[in-house]
């Protein structure tokens, strides 16, 4: 009985104890609850001024980017529609005209970016704190003198202003970011229609700048396409003569040189063919005329034009570019930039591996005109498909090394190959120089090109579509046949090309264009310093090379030589250009002129070019400007 009162008791004890288990409990929970919340809390709130943060950031940037290209833009609104080539087109208060407009409209109140598409994105506004804007330089392009003073055969005029921004980003609450920019933007205004006089040396079939009267005999043979020398001609009486397109000199007087009467004589004459001397005759057939005493054409300065070509696809340049601005753009096939001190060899190619770099297009993006070679080198060339793709192959060879870049003219994309290593870039080589950007590619040798034919196992250089124009620094030494995939022109009279229809081009002379046949292939083959030599690798071969050939500059000396193997026939389809008529073992020499070069100014990409005359009033011809960003910084105060 007592225990049970004992076991009572302690029940009576232990009463309440899961209640307060039971709020202990709870309170714990609470106090876990608490802790969530503010931690959750804590977190929403630095995430909003995370966020908020981030807006502003991405609301300064964009004003960067808004302020800048207004920048560009209204530069280009201040070039008139026709200018006078021998003044300024773009006025020298453009630069403060344009700070002030772009100072009054974004240095007020902030600006909202939510408009538009963007209607419904992050609330963001930017206001420009500060901006700049100079005149930096200001070139002559194809004259001389400065913009204030320029003189000479005027194409264009070269702008580089200097910007500087500061721009202050802010979105919802008062968090804000302060960004800043500087930089440069190059506008180029050229000369359009009527342009008047601007030509290609390519539109002439053969151009000799001096040509002493009774010095070297012109090589005979049949010659298409115009024919001129600031000089004076000289024929021999070796062999036949057919020129079928106007023949005309600067000189008043021919020379006529016999070579097989005793004693060898040169008769200079004013007179039209035939020219007669002790029973001989000499009789150059000009299908078209002879015309003496004509006006002198202006040379090309140098090649500055072809070499920045390579870096911005334009190539307008009245210096040559430097270390630095080829840091800029170039890079190898590692991506390694074109060294600022300088190098002695490698193969580079303009193209980004940043978004920042390619804007819009995807990285790694071709940016540029071409390939750069620094150094000697050899060369090969090849027209070939793969999986249906269309490829044109380049093959450099420096020391023992080679490295091939294909172009894929089906997919758009350009691969630097060399041993083991591939890299890939998306897009190809464009000539930006006017209009709407177009394929094409400048090789450009720093150097010698020791040797220069198709790749072994090729049978033509040129694929169809490809536009090429191959620059040496100095000699350029041509070794074996250079073809185009799609022949352009007959090369025989009575020539049958099977395919076409109707059928061509029996009963029609050498030089006749085939029919369908122009696909846009197109090659020349240019040096501003040096010769361009033949060097076929056997005595009496026969040699093509289907190009305009330029050996000429202001300066130059070039011409087309041959003194080493005996070359039987020699076969130009396209032109040549050079400062001098020089020698060569060639038997006889046939040029067949492109009949395309003489139409609507098609000619190989970035070639030389002369203007006939200058002055007068002329449209405006405003390429896309060019923004190089200097220096972006983040300035906001942490």
């Amino acid at each position: 009985m007592k225990r049970r009162t004992q076991a009572a008791s302690s029940r009576q004890k232990s009463r309440g104890v899961a209640l307060v288990t039971t709020l202990l409990l709870l309170m714990v929970f609470m106090g876990m609850t608490l802790a969530m919340v503010i931690s959750l809390s804590s977190d929403m709130l630095i995430n909003g001024y995370y966020e908020n943060f981030r807006g502003s950031f991405y609301a300064a940037d964009s004003g960067l980017n808004i302020v800048r290209q207004q920048f560009a833009n209204q530069i280009i609104a201040a070039v008139p529609s026709t200018f006078t080539l021998t003044s300024s087109p773009i006025p020298a208060s453009t630069a403060a005209s344009v700070q002030s407009s772009i100072l009054s409209t974004y240095g007020g109140s902030p600006t909202v970016l939510n408009s538009g598409q963007a209607g419904s994105s992050w609330p963001g506004k930017f206001k420009i704190a500060s901006a700049t804007l100079t005149l930096a330089n200001c070139l002559v392009i194809g004259g001389t003198g400065t913009c204030a003073s320029p003189a000479g055969a005027i194409t264009g005029y070269q702008y580089t202003y200097n910007y500087s921004l500061t721009a202050v980003g802010q979105t919802r609450a008062t968090e804000q970011t302060t960004l800043g920019d500087n930089g440069s933007i190059i506008v180029n205004v050229n000369a359009g229609s009527p342009a008047g006089s601007t030509v290609s040396f390519a539109a002439w079939g053969t151009f000799i700048d001096n040509y002493d009267i009774c010095s070297a005999l012109f090589v005979p043979g049949t010659i298409t396409g115009p024919v001129f020398t600031n000089g004076s001609w000289t024929f021999g009486d070796t062999g036949n003569y057919i020129f079928t397109d106007p023949v005309g000199s600067a000189g008043s007087q021919a020379g006529y040189y016999f070579t097989s009467t005793n004693p060898q004589h040169c008769v200079q004459s004013g007179s039209q063919p035939p020219i007669k001397y002790k029973g001989k005759t000499i009789n150059p057939m000009f299908q078209a005329g002879f015309n003496l005493g004509q006006p002198h054409i202006d040379l090309p300065p140098n090649d500055y034009n072809q070499k920045q070509a390579v870096l911005d696809g334009i190539g307008i340049s009245a210096t040559n570019p430097t270390n630095a601005q080829m840091n800029v753009v170039l890079k190898n096939i590692s991506g390694t930039a074109y060294p600022l001190t300088g190098t002695s060899s490698g193969v580079y190619l303009p193209y980004g591996t940043t978004a920042a770099e390619c804007g819009s297009a995807t990285p790694p993006c071709m940016k540029g005109g071409g390939l750069y070679v620094e150094g000697n080198a050899a060369v090969t060339l090849a027209a070939t498909t793969s999986s249906g793709h269309s490829l044109q192959v380049f093959n450099i060879t420096q020391s023992g090394t080679t490295t091939t870049v294909t172009l894929d003219l089906t997919s758009s994309t350009t691969s630097i190959q060399s041993g083991s290593t591939t890299t890939v870039v998306n897009g190809l080589p464009e000539n930006y120089g006017g209009g709407t950007p177009s394929e094409a590619a400048l090789l450009y040798v720093n150097g010698s090109i020791s040797s220069l034919s198709t790749q072994s196992g090729a049978t033509a250089a040129i694929q169809d579509s490809s536009a090429v124009s191959i620059v040496g620094a100095s000699n350029v030494a041509i070794t074996g046949d250079i073809k185009y995939k799609t022949p352009p022109v007959t090369t025989t009279q009575n020539q049958i090309v099977p395919g076409t229809s109707p059928a061509c081009c029996n009963g029609l002379p050498a030089d006749t264009p085939i029919p369908g046949n122009n696909n846009g292939q197109v090659l020349g083959i240019f040096t501003a310093t040096g010769d361009i030599q033949l060097k076929v690798p056997s005595n009496n071969q026969n040699l093509e090379v289907d190009a305009s050939l330029a050996m000429i500059s202001a300066t130059g000396s070039g011409g087309l030589i041959d003194t080493w193997n005996q070359i039987n026939t020699l076969t130009i389809v396209g032109g040549r250009i050079a400062n001098q008529a020089k020698q060569g073992n060639i038997t006889t020499r046939n040029i067949y002129f492109d009949r395309r070069f003489s139409q609507g100014g098609f000619s190989p990409p970035w070639f030389p070019a002369t203007t006939l005359t200058s002055g007068g009033t002329v449209s405006s011809v405003v390429n896309p400007p060019s923004i190089q960003r200097v220096q972006w910084v983040n300035q906001t105060a942490y």
